[in-house]
């Protein structure tokens, strides 16, 4: 009797910087404590664009590899010391591979892991694919039911719930949002939901700006306004990564305010005062990804309702058309928000 064929499975690979191609190839099958998971829907991010243009920094990205951090999907099969009851579940994963018991992990920041460098996507097959195989300890189920198009975006509310855990509003406290993308608009909702007396949102955008009013802000602010009130809030969230927003967001918490700084800055961009700084006593903290007690949080919120990134997703694509879909992200153009591929 002959062999049945292995069901195939698509993915799109990038061989190099600028050069992709969608390949058919075999049922990847999970090892002993790993899960396959049927990918629902995966988002794109600027991240992926700059992994696509060549522009990620060579310790975070390696080549050839299948894109894709921002998923969900749904539990296809599980390896051999796995819970079979996970099967059939819908779900999220941490993309950080870490290795859980260095020094870092082992305090609970396992974003922070000394093992070295391995992420889902950039170092390690992602999800712009119909199946992903994943560690099974990095598995976050979801609710029955749970709409899995606006959970692809759980990535970047993971990162934004690691800078609210670093950031902690208070109740009654004025918090400003630098930036109204992805990150920020998410971090607009969630800190709507901390009774903060005012909530600001300072992008350039006017069509952001006005999205971000429609998740919980009160007030929107061009960057040029945002100078005139300098000094006046108690905790900046920055999520834009723009050339000069890590130190125009240093100027807008009173003295012994806070920062958090979320945006992925490239080389070059402009400094913060140490002066200004150290004179303000201001809290400076940084997020690169997200921890497993931010994931958790993240999910959690989801899970009861008190996140929706669904509003944010405006185009969704099927795999064939991943050039058309990748143009779109960082384009700029007005009424695109978040991208997906839909396997």
């Amino acid at each position: 009797m002959s062999e049945i064929p292995a069901c195939p499975s698509r993915a799109i690979v990038v061989d190099a910087p600028g050069e992709h191609r969608l390949v058919e190839r075999e049922l990847p099958e999970p090892g002993p404590v790993d899960v396959r998971v049927r990918v629902a829907a995966a988002g794109i991010c600027l991240s992926d664009r700059e992994l696509y243009d060549g522009h990620r920094a060579p310790g975070y990205v390696r080549y050839p590899v299948v894109p894709g951090h921002e998923w969900s999907g749904t539990v296809e099969a599980v390896g051999a010391g796995v819970d079979p009851a996970l099967v059939g579940r819908p779900c999220v994963a941490e993309g950080f591979r870490s290795c859980g018991t260095c020094e870092r992990c082992r305090y609970g920041e396992t974003s922070l892991c000394t093992a070295g460098y391995a992420e889902t996507g950039f170092t390690e097959p992602g999800a712009f694919a119909d199946h992903l195989v994943v560690p099974a300890r990095l598995l976050h189920p979801l609710p029955d039911g749970a709409d899995l198009r606006a959970a692809a975006l759980l990535e970047p509310a993971a990162v934004v719930a690691a800078a609210v855990r670093a950031g902690r509003p208070r109740p009654g406290e004025r918090i400003a949002v630098v930036g109204a993308g992805t990150l920020g608009l998410l971090a607009v909702q969630w800190l709507a939901a901390s009774s903060p007396a005012e909530l600001a949102v300072v992008d350039p955008r006017t069509e952001r700006a006005a999205q971000a009013l429609d998740f919980g802000a009160d007030r929107a602010l061009s960057p040029a306004e945002a100078d005139g009130v300098s000094g006046r809030y108690d905790l900046v969230v920055e999520t834009a990564g723009a050339p000069t927003t890590a130190a125009s967001s240093c100027l807008l918490p009173r003295r012994g305010g806070r920062v958090v700084l979320t945006g992925m800055f490239a080389a070059g961009a402009t400094g913060i005062d140490p002066v200004h700084l150290s004179l303000s006593q201001l809290e400076l903290r940084s997020v690169f990804g997200a921890s497993s007690a931010a994931w958790a949080d993240a999910v959690r919120a989801f899970s009861a309702g008190l996140l929706d990134p669904a509003p944010l997703v405006t185009h969704a694509f099927p795999l064939e058309r991943f050039g058309e879909a990748l143009a779109l992200v960082g384009g700029g153009a007005p009424g695109t928000g978040k991208v997906l591929l839909h396997p």
